[in-house]
């Protein structure tokens, strides 16, 4: 039984929290900030329940900072999420949202009970630390004891004095467990996104010292029915096309979909003969031998599993001790992992599920229908990343989870507050627009989402295809019918398909299918959109193509290639770095940040191939690349071209065309 305290300036709200506390140990309360600063002083607390708006007061500020466990109580989720964040990261806080509810009761219940099981540890491992240099020296003591009298002692008092000494040891091996406990606890409450969770991982698989580890979440699909997907198979970090090969499917006979049904840990010394050894665990490292395989539950639901295999320490079975400590942090995991909301949110670039996506466009398009309000209609467009399996095998898969995670930042500040992103699956993404009047005015919202990708710099994008980083998008409305009415999953699904039609307008895929065109030489980066005669049948595909206005302003003569490379800019004693859009013999267009004055030159070194090449440049122009766009596009006109200059510049463009590189 701890101590808590509880501070708040409402009666009602003391007297609730008081009672909510007194049931879980000794609690005091104070009805002013002065007497609370006092009696917090006078005594040391394991956790303090406080109102948001007196937290962060003085005195009452200064005297909590040396509570064990700190709770911000309010009705106010969002302004009590930004407080907790504010805290160091090294420090237990959490908030207990006033609202009422019945599970809001039960999670502050859960969230108190977890804080004073966090509490006792933290107060043991303080007292294990205390101690741990008096025991060294008496350890020391011990062997030094042994080795002096051990010649005189007979053989059974030199085994007693052993087992002591073993004692010893056994007791320092659980000061070393509190604190690798200690430590995966710290970073499962300190984490605020899945990178951060999965980082926990490895921690975990050596606290027990296994061989290898696995984690899986409970999802849904309409193809599938409930299954697990892994995020962590075999000790590796999975991307879409990895989960579909490691999947366990609920009803299946394997040990992790029978810990998912049943919700009961599974730990066997020998699991070849069992008969729930599913051909998924032929695909593991190493054969499968000893296994602890546990429910990760909030509250009473079972939200994933974590599985670890083959024990590494002598002997090579888990023990009691092992399956005592994953039972216990599976528990902080499974918290964390409701924390995160990782059952709505996809675990690599942090958007919307598929599933959650459609129940959130169904409800927005419900609110619109129950208010009556005149917004228009609504769009879905899918957008898929131009050449994705040739950057991911060039550059590996983690490459490729970075340029995920990028694109989804990058989208994300592209769409308005309103509108809805999700991640479909692999590359592909699919979002909701609302009150768009007309396809015109879909395809420019779009369009300002393509560009914001074009114009973002992405690492290795030099070596795609096109020598840049693209997406190409499809677009369609909602059928006429289906506004002001109840819209179901269903129907979504067959709005998408006509987005996904669009998308392949765009990629060229029909061009290429039909051998019109070789696929390399496709050119994607585009927008196209699925429009509806009468009968509500594809009657066309409309696609926006970019203003040619740059080109009249330039007036190059020479043939342009679409090439990023990088090029550095030397101004006032330092060097800017700058990519091209395009080049030619004569000239090239740059993307910056800034507009360049017209007419300056420019003394600039560009990369072409694996050399840094000089070259003077003045400039024709410079403009925003598009009305959305936050770039500029700048052309430049090269000055004093030497036939060693012009001979590395058609050398540069002899290997782009072999390469299929398009001519812009």
């Amino acid at each position: 039984m701890g101590k808590i305290f509880v501070y708040s300036s409402n009666p009602a709200e003391r007297e609730f929290l008081f009672n909510l506390a007194h049931e879980r140990g000794i609690a005091y309360t104070s009805p002013t900030i002065e007497k609370a600063s006092s009696l917090l002083a006078a005594s040391s607390f394991d956790l303090a329940i406080v109102e948001l708006e007196s937290a962060g007061r003085s005195p009452l500020a200064e005297s909590l900072s040396s509570v064990t466990c700190l709770f911000l109580a309010g009705d106010r989720e969002d302004l009590l999420r930004d407080a907790v964040r504010k805290y160091p990261v090294g420090r237990f806080v959490d908030y207990l949202l006033l609202t009422g509810s019945p599970s809001e009761r039960l999670r502050a219940e859960h969230v108190l009970n977890t804080a004073q099981e966090y509490a006792r540890l933290k107060k043991d491992v303080e007292s294990l630390a205390k101690s741990k240099a008096s025991t060294e020296e008496a350890l020391r003591n011990v062997y030094a004891e042994i080795k002096s009298i051990s010649s005189a002692l007979s053989q059974g008092l030199v085994k007693e004095l052993e087992k002591r000494v073993a004692l010893e040891a056994r007791y320092i091996r659980v000061q070393r467990l509190n604190r690798q406990f200690e430590d995966i606890l710290r970073k499962l409450y300190a984490a605020t996104d899945v990178n951060n969770l999965l980082d926990t991982i490895p921690d975990i698989k050596e606290i027990v010292r296994a061989g290898s580890i696995s984690l899986y979440l409970l999802e849904d699909s309409d193809t599938l029915g409930t299954y697990l997907k892994p995020l962590v198979w075999d000790q590796s970090f999975l991307t879409h096309p990895d989960f579909t090969r490691h999947i366990a499917l609920l009803p299946s006979v394997d040990f992790a979909s029978s810990t998912a049904r049943t919700g009961k840990e599974i730990a066997l010394a020998e699991a070849g003969a069992d008969p729930r050894h599913s051909p998924r665990y032929r695909n593991l490292s190493a054969p499968l031998h000893s296994l602890i395989c546990v429910p990760l539950k909030s509250g009473s639901e079972i939200v994933g599993v974590l599985e670890v295999y083959n024990k590494e320490a002598e002997p090579s079975v888990f023990s009691a001790e092992d399956i005592q400590i994953l039972r216990g942090l599976s528990e902080h995991f499974a918290l964390a992992v409701t924390k995160l909301n990782l059952i709505q949110y996809d675990a690599l670039t942090g958007l919307l599920r598929p599933d959650p996506f459609f129940e959130k466009v169904i409800q927005q398009v419900e609110q619109t229908t129950k208010r009556r309000r005149e917004a228009g209609t609504f769009a879905i467009v899918m957008g898929d990343v131009d050449w994705f399996k040739h950057y991911n095998d060039r550059n590996g898969q983690e490459a490729g989870n970075r340029l995920l995670r990028e694109l989804a930042s990058t989208m994300k500040s592209a769409i308005r507050e309103e509108d809805l992103l999700c991640r479909y699956g692999g590359e592909e993404f699919l979002f909701f627009l609302g009150g768009v009047n007309s396809i015109q005015e879909a395809t420019l919202l779009t369009e300002r989402i393509r560009k914001a990708v074009e114009d973002r710099f992405f690492e290795h994008q030099e070596f795609q295809p096109r020598r840049n980083l693209t997406m190409s998008f499809g677009v369609t409305l909602f059928p006429p019918e289906q506004i002001g009415r109840a819209v179901s999953k269903a129907d979504l699904k067959k709005i998408t398909g006509e987005a996904e039609l669009a998308l392949a307008e765009a990629k060229g895929k029909r061009e290429a299918a039909l051998g019109m065109v070789d696929e390399k030489r496709v050119f994607k980066n585009r927008v196209c959109a699925y429009v509806r005669d009468k009968s509500a049948v594809i009657s066309k595909t409309s696609l926006l193509k970019s203003p040619a206005g740059t080109q009249a302003v330039e007036k190059r003569r020479d043939p342009r290639f679409f090439t990023s490379t990088l090029c550095l800019c030397r101004e006032n004693g330092g060097h800017r770095v700058f990519g091209t859009v395009d080049l030619s013999e004569g000239g090239a267009r740059i993307a910056s940040e800034m507009r360049m004055a017209k007419d300056i030159v420019l003394d600039m070194m560009i990369i072409l191939g694996q050399k840094a090449n000089r070259f003077k440049a003045q400039v024709v122009h410079s403009e925003r690349a598009s009305s959305q766009s936050a770039f500029y596009h700048t052309g430049l006109r090269f000055h004093d071209l030497t036939e060693a200059d012009r001979k590395v510049l058609r050398d540069y463009f002899t290997a782009l065309e072999k390469k299929g590189t398009p001519l812009a």
